[in-house]
């Protein structure tokens, strides 16, 4: 763990963050071998950070019973340490209780900061969640996480994110209601609390690169103000990361040089949706999300299974051959030879 303000430094640089899944074996036993080789995966691919223990590992591992989140966050926290500078993510879910004991954990296994899931909050006051929000600060450093209803989150007001802002320990926001009006709310709560210190995520899967090339402006006092994504905290990035990493580099020299955006990129931001499409699933409510995920990294050989903790998850009807439409279509978008070259390495490591 690291200094706030060096987390801050880090997160306001821009970083491709993927939201790390969980391995399993065919018997749904947690497989810690390929967990390694997946950690090493994202980091030989360039990844600035990554989080563990988000809904892409599954909330399902934040259950006692299940007793997974611990070991996956110790295994996490290992593989990170072999990079000094990337920003370690841990998920944080339930109530004041659990995510007080869950932050406390991550503090004490070395995480920087925690992604804060309101998704045991579906019926309560806003101001109940924004003292939620400031006792787990106190913990560990927070990013706020605005996930979208169909998977789990809720819709929550510009009021709400407007005082979430003025949260001292908030370091950074994942914006995440694949809704354009909800964020902006966000983006714009950020500007009018004048926090240039919060960076700002997209984790709207479904708009990525048009996220990172937008110029977000507001009047505040009678002056524009300018704020931009400059980085992605995602699930669609947990897949072909080598070439995420690639985009994600070349969106942001765009959006600091100033210079047009070519054409060719927005074909690009198409795609990317057409595959993310694909793989999470948006045709039957998102479903398959983490099952399509799953098959991308089943046929890179980074897993061996789509398995999730939950038998009943798994891909929806048609999602397979949606995947092999979008792999056929789009070989530039995939990071398979890299995959390839080191696969061996990673798993033995």
């Amino acid at each position: 763990m690291v200094a706030i303000d060096q987390t801050r430094q880090r997160l306001g640089q821009g970083l491709v963050i993927p939201a790390c899944p969980l391995a399993l074996t065919a018997q749904r036993a947690w497989d810690e071998r390929r967990q390694r080789a997946l950690f090493r995966y994202y980091l030989a691919a360039g990844a600035g950070g990554l989080a563990v223990g988000v809904h892409t590992t599954q909330f399902a591992i934040h259950d006692p019973q299940v007793g997974l989140l611990r070991p996956v966050l110790e295994i996490g926290a290992e593989e990170m340490s072999r990079a000094s500078t990337v920003v370690r993510i841990a998920g944080l879910c339930g109530s004041t209780q659990q995510a007080l004991a869950e932050a406390s954990c991550a503090r004490d296994l070395g995480y920087d900061a925690g992604l804060l899931s309101l998704g045991a909050w579906k019926t309560g006051a806003e101001r109940d969640l924004i003292a939620h929000c400031r006792i787990i600060g106190e913990v560990i450093p927070i990013i706020g996480f605005y996930l979208q209803p169909a998977a789990g989150g809720r819709v929550l007001s510009y009021a709400f994110w407007r005082q979430l802002a003025e949260l001292e320990r908030l370091v950074a926001i994942k914006i995440a209601p694949f809704n354009r009006y909800q964020t902006l709310d966000v983006v714009r709560a950020v500007v009018e609390a004048r926090r240039d210190d919060i960076a700002l995520y997209t984790g709207n899967d479904d708009n990525i690169i048009a996220d990172l090339l937008t110029p977000f402006r507001f009047a505040v006092d009678g002056q524009m103000v300018e704020r931009r994504m400059v980085g992605g905290l995602l699930g669609h990035w947990a897949v072909w990361t080598r070439k995420a990493v690639e985009l994600h580099g070349e969106c942001r020299r765009l959006a600091q040089s100033g210079e047009s955006i070519p054409v060719s990129l927005l074909q690009q931001a198409i795609e990317v949706t057409d595959a993310n499409a694909a793989f999470f699933d948006p045709a039957h409510g998102f479903a398959g999300c983490i099952a399509g995920i799953h098959e991308i990294l089943r046929r890179q050989g980074l897993f061996e299974g789509i398995w999730c903790l939950d038998p009943q998850e798994t891909l929806s009807p048609g999602q397979k051959e949606e995947i092999d439409r979008v792999c056929q279509a789009y070989p530039h978008l995939s990071d398979d030879e890299f995959v390839r070259q080191h696969l061996d390495q990673w798993l033995l490591g």
